[in-house]
């Protein structure tokens, strides 16, 4: 059961990555609980688009220029939502990149490791503590960390898994975002704060070249359910459609 908005009061959430793909669809989910939206995305007519494309379908979205990768663009994104509303009730760390190709460990361009990191991890963390002073004011704020389930130390060495292709970048990006958000659970613990990992399931995306067999839609689903758990909902754990995922 989710926590439920009045028409006086709507939530509030910032979404990152939100311009396409299952960023754009977890916006247009909470959209259509009644939430505000804001629609983080470092492209300014994607991002614009995607606005375009929410209010048309009765959605109160806004535009929220926003790189990951850049401390000033983070502050000015926390600084544009406290203008705009005050505070925020829900933030969805979507925003990520796969770090590109080839990935075997004994091949790697280390840069492409350097790269996953900084955006899939750091940029989780950079935009996580700008935001926080603005989701304390809210009385049921929510952290949701879209991960990937190749994240998964259990699941990558259980014999027969599938898990993916050998990857030194993408992969451990993840497992380190599923460490970092457990830590954050265990800091944030005994506030109202609770903040969960994700994984959307094989979804058709340009971040795998739309070989992904589920849509979009269905990869927003897990998101969004953890992005309105009541005050007695889980944190500090991994969830996909199905359930929990081991670690």
């Amino acid at each position: 059961m989710s926590e439920t908005n009045t028409v006086n009061h709507p939530k509030v959430a910032l979404v990152t990555g939100a311009n396409k793909g299952i960023g754009y669809e977890i916006a247009a989910g909470l959209g259509a609980l009644g939430w505000t939206v804001g629609v983080g995305a470092r492209d300014e007519e994607r991002r614009e688009t995607a606005v375009s494309k929410l209010r048309a379908a009765g959605i109160d979205a806004f535009g929220v220029p926003l790189d990951v990768t850049d401390d000033a663009s983070v502050q000015e994104a926390a600084r544009l939502i406290e203008e705009r509303s005050g505070r925020l009730d829900a933030l969805v760390n979507n925003a990520g990149i796969t770090g590109g190709h080839p990935q075997e460990p004994t091949a790697v361009d280390v840069d492409r490791v350097r790269a996953a990191v900084e955006t899939n991890v750091i940029g989780v963390i950079r935009v996580t503590n700008a935001l926080l002073p603005l989701l304390r004011r809210s009385p049921a704020p929510r952290i949701v960390n879209v991960s990937s389930s190749v994240g998964s130390l259990t699941l990558q060495t259980r014999p027969g898994a599938e898990t993916g292709p050998i990857s030194v970048a993408y992969a451990p990006s993840k497992t380190f975002l599923n460490a970092v958000t457990v830590q954050y659970a265990k800091e944030l613990a005994g506030t109202p704060i609770l903040i969960n990992a994700v994984c959307p399931g094989y979804t058709a995306t340009d971040l795998n070249g739309f070989r992904g067999v589920r849509t979009p839609q269905q990869g927003a689903v897990a998101a969004i359910r953890l992005a309105t758990v009541p005050a007695d909902g889980p944190t500090g754990r991994f969830f996909d459609d199905a359930g929990e995922v081991p670690w």
